[in-house]
């Protein structure tokens, strides 16, 4: 049955039929899968939610599906365009289909976040399959990331976006690529999408591992308040209100504060707060606008990395400190605009501009009494930054001899103005001994992409090409005469991606394509980085598949060659140029829901990760994880109950060439269980049910400590989270 139907004068020729999928608050839906009984022929809708089949004729039954949604059906009466309203409903896996989706693993995504929501800043990353996330430096820090064989530093490798807005710093005081999500309130997200390896031609720089873009939701179903309250002194307060909520016109406000002493012997002293602005509207029924504004601040201490001797020795605990004046501040503003135009049936236009305001203080102490045995090694990094952008991008469908032809054809700019980008040596967080590197960076990015998507049949093939063109300027404050030290440099990136689409239950694929990273500026415009923008060449063969209507499987083999890999050198303040290298592995992925109300996950990965110029033995890619693995169940039941219980495990990898030095894996389980009723969620999580110890970060470090008279190169640690558990209470309004 369909919830609403709207028959609107068409200028279409009667071959063509042409609607709008939207839901019960007449926002469009993209992806709705549509389906002609008849003539077994089939349509997706695009963003705006409109979609075209050809050859329809009245008395068809046109069929609508999108997971989340409950399943239409109607009988053409009429060839003029039409609207269909469709209800919302909690998922059911036997109702999603694969067939003609160019990012059906997507779907993965969108499952996790409906069965179990995002509802922590560490939860948000972890909702991409495969990505492990680690935390050494007091909470405030971006978290350390690794994905198919890469320890990815801080993005140096993976391309993050928020609404379209780059997370991802350029040329950043504490590495190349450096992504701090923090900014994000996890409660915001309506969905995350992500693609592995560098097959997409709208992502450009880092893109080489992956991609991922969160999306916040257009409107909230209701206002709500939360409060949350657990060990170490740990408390956050939630508010999330509607401003504005009309049929044409939705805005709300967010607010968030969050405050912990933390699990460590020295108090974190962390707080973070955050501000969220999202105003959707239709301005016209073909014109359409989105503005958001943020603005988020952080303070924290940090009792940093520590050496395994000093804890096996007892000179201190676990969680103990060798300098515990470790730690920051950070703060971001954000301003961002977008506006979309359906220009006909066939085509439309998307345009979005945006405005980062960002500052950044962090102190490290990796070394301890390495170089300077008086006053230790302590560093300051820090910057301010100005970050401006846009991105147009112009789509056109066309069906011609029964084939659908969809093109984009994009450009974006960039620029990063980054002041008083320094890296100096510091005692106590309080005095400055002497400047390292001290200047300002001045780096923009073009970018133009032309992405052309052929559907024939059960074919789907997928060509692209993508150009990009960057400016790197650095004024050097340590040099005695003022100069402006600059270079520039362009790349193409081509891709070729084939789907085949055997039913609407079994797609396989080969995706293939060249990405790209940038180098810092101050590597490339002062030390003679041997690339400058360094390229990876990509290759995924895999399926996706439904064997039966409640279990979704995903299986690819995949390589990634890449030219160039960067290695952040911390206490020098550079990314520093190595070798070439290669990667190989296989991902798995299923979804298996045995009853409505259950679901069971699992996401395995084996990644072989070797430097190609090396010899032997000497070759392996420090912290590159070989094996990992997330799985978990959760319930979801009309009663009102839900809950999960969830394990990762990240196995052991080398902490350095040789693999003399090996970092140790881990194995911990969360849990979580709540009840909604009426107006009111209440709720417990368990962090580390089983309190094992186990290490969130390591690296294999050279340091001196003070009582030392040589150094010793070994593990260096950040522990994880032991047995933490909170509470939370949701009241909605």
């Amino acid at each position: 049955m369909v919830v609403g139907v709207l028959l609107v004068p068409s200028t279409l020729l009667a071959q063509l039929f042409t609607g709008v999928v939207t839901n019960s608050k007449r926002n469009p839906l993209a992806n709705v899968y549509v389906l002609n009984l008849e003539k077994n022929t089939h349509a997706h809708t695009n963003e705006e939610g409109v979609f075209e089949l050809n050859n329809v004729q009245i008395g068809d039954t046109l069929q609508f599906v999108l997971m989340g949604y409950t399943e239409q059906k109607l009988v053409v009466s009429s060839l003029d365009k039409l609207v269909v309203v469709v209800k919302e409903k909690d998922i059911e896996l036997a109702e999603v289909t694969i067939g003609n989706k160019i990012n059906a693993l997507r779907l993965i995504t969108d499952i996790d976040i409906q069965m179990n929501p995002v509802n922590s800043s560490q939860d948000v990353l972890r909702k991409v399959p495969g990505l492990f996330i680690g935390q050494h430096a007091g909470g405030g820090k971006s978290e350390q990331m690794f994905l198919r064989g890469f320890d990815l530093d801080h993005g140096t490798d993976i391309a993050i976006t928020v609404d379209d807005m780059p997370v991802n710093m350029v040329s950043h005081a504490h590495g190349q690529g450096y992504a701090d999500l923090h900014f994000v309130i996890p409660e915001t997200i309506d969905n995350i999408d992500f693609g592995k390896g560098p097959y997409y031609a709208d992502k450009g720089n880092f893109s080489t591992a992956a991609y991922v873009n969160f999306t916040t939701k257009n409107q909230l179903q209701n206002s709500s308040v939360k409060l949350e309250g657990g060990q170490f002194d740990s408390w956050r307060l939630l508010g999330m209100f509607n401003v504005l909520n009309t049929h044409d016109h939705h805005a709300y406000v967010a607010t968030e504060y969050l405050a912990t002493d933390g699990y460590f012997d020295s108090s974190q002293n962390f707080n973070r707060i955050n501000l969220f602005a999202k105003y959707t509207g239709d301005i016209t029924e073909e014109d359409k606008l989105q503005v958001l504004l943020s603005h988020f601040t952080s303070s924290w201490d940090a009792s940093g990395q520590i050496p395994q001797r000093a804890v096996d020795s007892g000179l201190i605990g676990r969680f103990g400190a060798i300098d515990d004046t470790e730690g920051g501040l950070t703060d971001r503003t954000n301003l961002s605009i977008r506006y979309d135009k359906i220009l006909d049936e066939h085509s439309f236009i998307k345009n979005t501009v945006f405005y980062s305001h960002y500052d950044f203080e962090l102190y490290s102490n990796f070394t301890f009494f390495l170089e300077d045995p008086i006053n230790g090694d302590q560093i300051k990094q820090k910057e301010s930054r100005n970050l401006y952008g846009l991105q147009t991008e112009y789509n056109h469908s066309k069906v011609f001899n029964n084939t659908r032809i969809n093109w984009q054809a994009g450009f974006s700019l960039r620029n990063d103005v980054s002041t008083g980008n320094e890296l100096a040596h510091t005692v106590n967080r309080s005095e400055t001994l002497n400047y390292i590197q001290q200047g300002d960076i001045n780096e923009t990015n073009m970018g133009g992409y032309v992405n052309v998507t052929f559907e024939m049949g059960r074919w789907i093939i997928n060509p692209s090409l993508r150009a990009d063109y960057f400016n790197f300027q650095y004024n050097d404050y340590l040099q005695t005469n003022y100069e402006t030290q600059a270079v520039s440099e362009s790349t193409l990136s081509p891709k070729l991606n084939v789907f085949y689409n055997a039913t609407d239950n079994f797609q396989a694929y080969v995706k293939s394509g060249k990405g790209f990273h940038s180098n810092d500026t101050r590597v490339v415009v002062v030390q003679d980085g041997k690339k400058i923008l360094p390229s990876a060449y990509g290759l995924d063969v895999g399926y996706i598949w439904k064997p039966v209507p409640n279990i979704f499987l995903n299986m690819a083999y995949w390589n990634l060659y890449l030219d160039q890999e960067f290695v952040y050198v911390g206490d020098a303040g550079v990314v520093e140029p190595s070798g070439k290298t290669s990667r190989q592995g296989v991902d798995v992925s299923v979804r298996y829901q045995p009853v409505k109300w259950l679901f069971w996950n699992i996401d395995a990965n084996y990644t072989k990760a070797r430097a190609i110029d090396e010899p032997t033995g000497e070759d392996y890619i420090p912290l590159a994880p070989e094996y990992t693995l997330v799985s978990g169940l959760n319930v979801k039941h009309d009663s009102g109950m839900y809950g999960g219980l969830n394990l990762r495990y990240l196995g052991d990898r080398p902490a350095n060439e040789d693999n003399s030095i090996v970092a140790d894996g881990y194995t911990v389980v969360d849990f979580n269980v709540g009840y909604t009723f009426k107006q009111f969620d209440l709720g417990v999580q368990i962090q580390n049910l089983f309190d094992v110890d186990w290490n969130e970060t390591q690296f294999a470090t050279e340091s001196r400590l003070q009582n030392e008279t040589t150094s010793v190169e070994e593990i260096h640690f950040t522990p994880g989270t032991p047995f933490f558990v909170k509470a939370y209470c949701v009241y909605r309004f």
